[in-house]
């Protein structure tokens, strides 16, 4: 039985940083992105987990809080 889908970590600021080759709203590359909906749920969540890393890197800020009403799935 597979998990849920786990949502997109898009964020609608969809600009390439030609430096890095990544996303300046969600930190995938465009590989990442367009490989985003064949993903398997488990794929996805490791992905998000290392686009929090890329995104404390990119930006150095740490990882963002969870938002009121997201259920916990990790």
């Amino acid at each position: 039985m597979d998990a849920e889908p786990f949502p997109s970590p898009c964020i609608s600021i969809c600009q390439i940083d030609p430096g890095t080759g990544n996303c300046l709203g969600c930190h995938r590359t465009r590989d990442e992105i367009a490989a985003w909906p064949r993903m398997t749920p488990d794929a996805q969540r490791q992905l998000v987990s290392m686009l929090h890393q890329r995104r404390a890197a990119a930006t150095g800020r740490p990882r963002r809080q969870r938002r009121a009403g997201r259920v916990n799935t990790g």
